[in-house]
């Protein structure tokens, strides 16, 4: 009886072992996409512009646009999880990211046009953290809820901050 107590608490403690280490994993993980994410937008947004400067701000987003449609079909190829059966049963707002990369696409190559890649892109940052926040506080769009305490606050006010301490001459 000993023996076999002795025998779950280690297999109590490899498992939870092994869940540190999978989160952990995780983390690390997440944390790498979103800096690769975060430095994509980044090029994305100067590159946009640039590209609407030559052929106009509209024309540029239909060609990013129809670029993204086209790649993603291609993808759609080799990945073989998923369906679009499930549309017909979603609830609508989940719907509109396409919409949404609309104007993500046009704000961003203006705001890049009209305050160069490093503002514009330390206020969109301010902006998406606050309504990343905002949406985690009430619970919106399935999210888990999380308070808005002073320590969000704090961390926004530091982030302005920053943006003005950056930009000073």
């Amino acid at each position: 009886m000993h023996c076999a107590a002795r025998t779950s608490v280690s297999e109590e403690y490899i498992t939870h072992a092994a869940t540190i280490l999978w989160t952990g994993g995780i983390i690390v993980i997440g944390s790498l996409l979103s800096i690769i994410a975060g430095a994509a937008m980044s090029f994305q947004g100067v590159i946009n512009t640039r590209l609407g400067e030559r052929i106009g701000t509209m024309h540029a987003n239909a060609f990013v646009q129809g670029t993204a449609f086209a790649l993603s079909a291609a993808a759609l190829l080799f990945v073989k999880n998923g369906g679009f059966s499930g549309l017909g049963h979603t609830p609508a707002v989940y719907l509109s990211g396409g919409a949404i990369g609309l104007v993500i696409t046009l704000t961003v190559m203006l705001g890049v046009r009209d305050l160069g890649p490093a503002l514009s892109v330390s206020i969109i940052l301010i902006a998406q953290l606050l309504t990343a926040a905002v949406i985690e506080a009430f619970g919106w769009l399935g999210s888990e809820r999380a308070p808005f305490c002073w320590n969000k606050y704090a961390g926004l006010a530091l982030m302005i901050a920053g943006v003005i301490i950056f930009k000073r001459r």
